[in-house]
């Protein structure tokens, strides 16, 4: 019986070793240090924002729903793409304007 009982103690001695061996090694099961609070992993194309692009846009879950300041970058970004867009229509139908 105390056999047994000296080969239980040392088995769970070695499994302890083992997981804490492991958890040094390979680390408490983190997957990625957290973005500085200004970045954003939300992704658009740097010009010619499309449909597609839009549509493809997903924001981070934060504890009260979207992360507000990810939502603002993607209105900021399509906002200025906008006027862009619409300064050279306009651009264009000066010219088209003036030559007809």
């Amino acid at each position: 019986m105390t056999t047994a009982l000296i080969y239980l103690v040392v088995m769970l001695l070695v499994a302890a070793v083992v997981f804490l061996l492991a958890a040094v090694v390979f680390g408490r099961g983190e997957e990625l240090a957290p973005l500085p609070p200004s970045s954003s992993p939300t992704r658009l194309p740097v010009r010619d924002i499309t449909g597609d692009d839009v549509q493809k846009v997903r924001f981070q879950l934060v504890l009260r729903g979207y992360k507000m300041s990810e939502v603002d970058w993607v209105i900021r970004r399509l906002g200025t793409e906008i006027d862009g867009l619409r300064a050279r229509v306009a651009e264009l139908e000066a010219e088209r304007e003036t030559a007809g």
